[in-house]
């Protein structure tokens, strides 16, 4: 077979084709699984070994050829089409401004804003930090020993850069260091929340790499769980707007809380969705505590003289919850038509 000839007639239709349809076209005939270059090295087989070694290289010398040949031509053609519009096409600017979509609010959004509109009545302020943490901020002065497996690398992303202590610096596995972060910079009392980004090795329909978790802390002389428990109920009550809300706390077990304590909200099945409030079945709904003694100590507190308590949820979680949603990647897929059922309204844009 004639590889100079097969390559002079792609390439006079190449250079006869004036649309990038046709270009592909030509690039399927003589390059693809069973174009005519294609089959020009199927033939190969029958030749010896001598003649193989001319004719292969021969036919990839074409092959590379006439790739680039079309990749130049689609690239031409493209060029041409996009400078022809440019001519022809304009917009007039006295015409009016083209009809206005409503925009939504992000479900997250939307309860980032009702926990610290809760909260900031019952007197605490939001405070932030970096998602970028220290060894000593994420784990050490949270009284979480070296061994714990949340430490492991399945849990935590670390990054390549140390910290003066050597330790590599760490994705924020939750927003508890801004607490320690606050204490080490503020004298008692504190009073604080801390919304933010966090992330774990971790993703399904309930667990995403990046996520939102929201911390609280108080420290004085006198706080107790009564205290916690009578805000974290307040809270809850608020925020699912639900005023006879059945709560329960059992005890639980965290590095940086003791004692400690989940909480749970009552629910039952109704029509084959969840009804929060009532019922016989339970959803832990958040982590607390008082303040392991040995937190406030690791912050140049001194425990003697003060005491606090801590809690720790999920704002993805609570939004699911209260939203009857299933699916917390749906919260980051950037996709229009989910914003535009699940969204909140926010007026024209």
């Amino acid at each position: 077979m004639d590889v100079s000839k097969v390559l002079k007639e792609a390439l006079v239709e190449l250079e006869s084709t004036d649309n990038e349809d046709s270009v592909q076209l030509i690039r399927v005939k003589y390059l693809g699984k069973k174009g005519l270059v294609t089959e020009l090295l199927k033939s190969l087989k029958d030749l010896t070994d001598e003649e193989k070694k001319h004719f292969g290289a021969s036919v990839n010398l074409a092959k590379e050829e006439l790739l680039g040949k079309i990749n130049s031509r689609s690239l031409e053609i493209n060029k041409t089409s996009i400078n022809e519009k440019l001519t022809k096409e304009s917009i007039d600017i006295t015409f009016p401004p083209p009809i206005s979509h409503l925009g939504k609010i992000h479900p997250i959004s939307k309860t980032y804003k009702e926990v610290i509109d809760i909260f900031g009545n019952m007197g605490f302020s939001v405070a932030e930090g970096p998602d970028i943490e220290t060894d000593f901020n994420n784990f050490t002065a949270l009284n979480i020993p070296e061994d714990h497996p949340a430490r492991e690398m399945q849990d935590t992303f670390y990054l390549d850069q140390k910290d003066e202590n050597n330790k590599p610096f760490v994705l924020r596995t939750h927003t508890s260091p801004v607490q320690i972060r606050t204490m080490m910079s503020s004298e008692p009392p504190i009073k604080i929340i801390a919304p933010g980004r966090t992330y774990r090795c971790d993703s399904d329909s309930t667990h995403s790499p990046m996520f939102h978790q929201m911390e609280g802390l108080l420290i004085n002389n006198d706080a107790n769980m009564g205290h916690l428990k009578g805000n974290l109920i307040n809270f809850c009550k608020d925020f699912f707007q639900i005023n006879n809300l059945k709560v329960r706390f059992r005890p639980s077990y965290f590095p940086f809380t003791e004692p400690s304590a989940e909480m749970d909200i009552a629910y039952s099945i109704v029509d084959n969705q969840i009804k929060l409030g009532e019922g016989d079945k339970w959803l832990e709904i958040l982590g607390c505590g008082m303040v392991n003694p040995k937190v406030i100590e690791n912050c140049k507190i001194d425990s003697s003289k003060f005491q606090g308590y801590a809690f720790g949820l999920g704002l993805d979680r609570i939004t699911m919850l209260k939203y009857g949603l299933t699916d917390i990647r749906s919260f980051f897929n950037g996709n229009n038509n989910w914003l535009k059922e699940n969204g909140f309204s926010l007026g024209r844009i």
